[in-house]
């Protein structure tokens, strides 16, 4: 009678794990980690390429030393940022670490922008192969990022949705921080547009 006792409890505990949620919420975990480290991946991958991309720059001789200065200052920056597992667990590091990471892209924007003005560099077929695995990689943060954005947002659903949130609760599984918009205010207000300038 006791074994019989002991196994209905024991299918009565599996029947409410299944229902609790917990097997989703070890799924989801393993999810977003995985994703995540596919974004450090591509953000690795973008660091490696700098370097170069700096190198072939600072050959033409004319170069503004200070746009090349904000891009190894910025890149020394996001690199010195510990991105361990735990970091998105941690608003306030995967907020810093965001910050370093969307000052090395503008940094980078920057840099592009200005070696239009430079014909030779322009000509320069390593920095046009530099530039075009840059977009690329560009490219592949972003996929990484929507892809980590999604599985956390799958994760976070279960951890406040009832009932699973009550297993969350037990068992200590908290929202996880995502990506956001660090210029949000800006890029809420509608651009100005004034043709008064070209009708002259």
């Amino acid at each position: 009678m006791n074994a019989w006792k002991r196994f209905l409890v024991v299918a009565a505990a599996a029947l409410a794990l299944t229902g609790c949620g917990y097997n989703d919420f070890q799924r989801l975990d393993e999810e977003s980690t995985a994703a995540w480290s596919e974004v450090l991946s591509q953000y690795q991958r973008r660091a490696d390429l700098v370097p170069n991309i700096v190198a072939s720059v600072e050959g033409e001789a004319n170069f503004e030393q200070d746009t090349l200065t904000k891009v190894i200052e910025a890149r020394s920056k996001a690199t010195s940022i510990q991105a361990t597992p735990e970091l998105v667990n941690n608003p306030e590091a995967f907020n810093k670490f965001q910050q370093a990471q969307g000052e090395l892209s503008s940094a980078l924007s920057r840099l592009m922008v200005v070696s239009e003005r430079y014909p030779e560099l322009k000509a320069n077929q390593a920095f046009r192969d530099l530039r075009v695995t840059l977009e690329g990689t560009e490219n592949r943060i972003a996929v990484a990022r929507d892809r980590y954005i999604g599985t956390v947002k799958a994760y976070n659903i279960k951890a406040r949705q009832f009932p699973t949130n009550l297993t969350a609760k037990v068992f200590g599984y908290q929202p996880k921080a995502n990506f956001t918009v660090q210029n949000e205010a800006q890029i809420s207000q509608p651009p100005t547009v004034d043709f008064s300038s070209e009708r002259k």
